[in-house]
């Protein structure tokens, strides 16, 4: 058998369920967003001679026998997963499947979950040779150069060492510069971009993919895992972000874009410059974007809007004053009413993100979120439910608020795993329910997903081919869709 290839490294975006459950959750197929951060690593990765792959079994659920064909015909030296909650325990099956295969192969896990964890993750399972905390880049780099060697010196990474002893070198000091970034390599995904889609109704135009254009959030909201990039804030220049457009518009005839930035209009002047680039040298592209009430306005909008937003996505969590105080910075609900107001007046659609089940949630609060989202000229919206995740500051004192199952593998925001004191599962999955339904019954909600028709075909496209399917999910007690 071949020996291995230490300049190889094969990159696993894992699927998180059953390969049964994925062929029928329509939720799945609603939303397969591209792993960009993969795809920045394996840019970074072959920038310094290394030979990348990416095998992303979200998009395409049936990648075992790919995986194992991988890893016959390839012999990467390196495995690495990147992770959320939800899809960790499938990453460690892979990782299993990898190691029956290739006994010496190094296995690296990434994520949002792992940095949360850090050395729990490697307690967990002897398959996890390594595990890298905050952005992967760098440290993935440096592992690779070492081709086996202990690590002792690659910071942001937890790894085992050869008497099994587990050794945290901790975070990185010297974080990257983005404008110094090569532009993910999306050629490595299989399919992209039409394998990849946003959710109906929240997109113009097709083809579409997400692009990120910043790393880290200031803020410290309670339901947030902030492990990765923690509280810093870093973004891509005007000029880069302009490039970067042209080059998806160019290679792969991309014509919308959802940034899926956390706070994308937290540096206006960079915003500002984009748009004015935007406009004076049209792309012919649109976007999609996340902001904070407090850092758009109405003249920023306006730009925006003249430089192809179409669509804003607000974080509301709760429409209850005294709940969103008890987990969220600058909390003010009659300021973020009047941005939503002033988002819809300047031509954008709006987008509504809410959670119910959040710590100190009854059935009072829930109805008044439901009165305030409903007062609003609110598009769409994406109702989540609250899922206490490790890393975020409320995590740590969950027990104490009410009663929680800690199932790694339904913590993915579309099931109860917490239920508040006070509350019941049952009650909350009745209310979720009565929620969504609320919504999509009424009329002006209703016109406006029929004025789609001519402002985003390819959605009602994609909505008649799935026979209703996604109206049904829509009603159903899952959550749909995202920012």
């Amino acid at each position: 058998m071949a020996e291995l290839n230490n300049q190889k490294i094969l990159l696993v975006h894992p699927l998180g369920y059953q390969l049964d459950a994925a062929a029928n959750d329509i939720s799945r197929r609603a939303n397969i967003m591209p792993p960009l951060g993969l795809a920045s690593i394996a840019a970074y990765l072959d920038r310094a001679g290394l030979d990348s792959l990416i095998l992303d079994c979200y998009a395409h659920p049936d990648a075992d026998s790919r995986l194992l064909e991988l890893l016959r015909h390839e012999r990467p030296g390196m495995i690495g997963f990147s992770c959320t909650t939800a899809s960790f325990h499938d990453g460690v099956r892979l990782a299993q499947l990898a190691k029956q295969e290739v006994p010496e192969i190094r296995t690296v896990f990434g994520g949002a979950h792992v940095s949360a964890l850090q050395e729990k993750v490697l307690e967990f399972s002897p398959l996890i040779d390594y595990a890298v905390i905050g952005e992967g880049e760098q440290t993935l780099l440096e592992l690779a150069q070492l081709a086996g060697a202990e690590p002792q010196d690659v910071a942001g990474l937890v790894w085992r060492a050869a008497d099994g002893t587990i050794v945290n070198n901790d975070y990185r000091n010297d974080a990257l510069v983005l404008d110094e970034l090569p532009f993910p390599a999306y050629e490595k995904l299989a399919g992209y971009p039409e394998a990849y889609k946003l959710p109906i109704f929240n997109y113009p135009t097709a083809p579409n993919s997400s692009c990120i254009s910043s790393r880290g959030c200031p803020y410290s909201c309670s339901y947030c895992d902030r492990s990765v990039f923690q509280r810093g804030f870093r973004y891509n220049s005007a000029d880069y972000l302009y490039r970067h457009l042209q080059y998806l518009r160019d290679r792969f005839g991309i014509r919308h874009i959802n940034f899926y930035d956390d706070q994308f209009t937290l540096h206006r002047g960079r915003v500002e410059q984009f748009c004015r680039m935007l406009i004076d040298r049209p792309l012919g592209m649109t976007f999609n974007c996340a902001v904070r009430a407090e850092h758009v306005d109405r003249e920023l909008l306006q730009l925006m809007k003249a430089s192809g937003c179409w669509m804003v996505s607000l974080g509301i969590e709760t429409g209850d004053p005294q709940l969103l105080a008890q987990h969220r910075q600058n909390a003010d609900l009659d300021r973020l009413a009047e941005t939503i107001r002033t988002i819809k007046a300047c031509g954008i659609r709006t987008k509504g993100l809410l959670m119910i089940g959040l710590p100190g949630e009854s059935e009072a609060s829930i109805r008044r979120s439901m009165d305030y989202v409903f007062s609003l000229p609110i598009d769409d919206f994406n109702l989540a439910k609250f899922t206490p995740f490790p890393g975020s500051p409320i995590y740590e004192k969950i027990h104490q608020l009410g009663s929680f199952d800690e199932d790694w593998q339904k913590m993915d925001c579309m099931h109860f795993q917490f239920v508040p004191q006070g509350m019941e599962k049952e009650q909350l999955e009745r209310l979720f329910i009565e929620f969504y339904k609320s919504h999509f019954k009424r009329n002006r909600v209703l016109l406006g997903y029929l004025s789609m028709l001519w402002k985003s075909p390819d959605s009602w496209r994609r909505f008649i081919a799935s026979g209703g399917q996604f109206l049904r999910f829509a009603l159903s007690n899952k959550r749909y869709g995202s920012s």
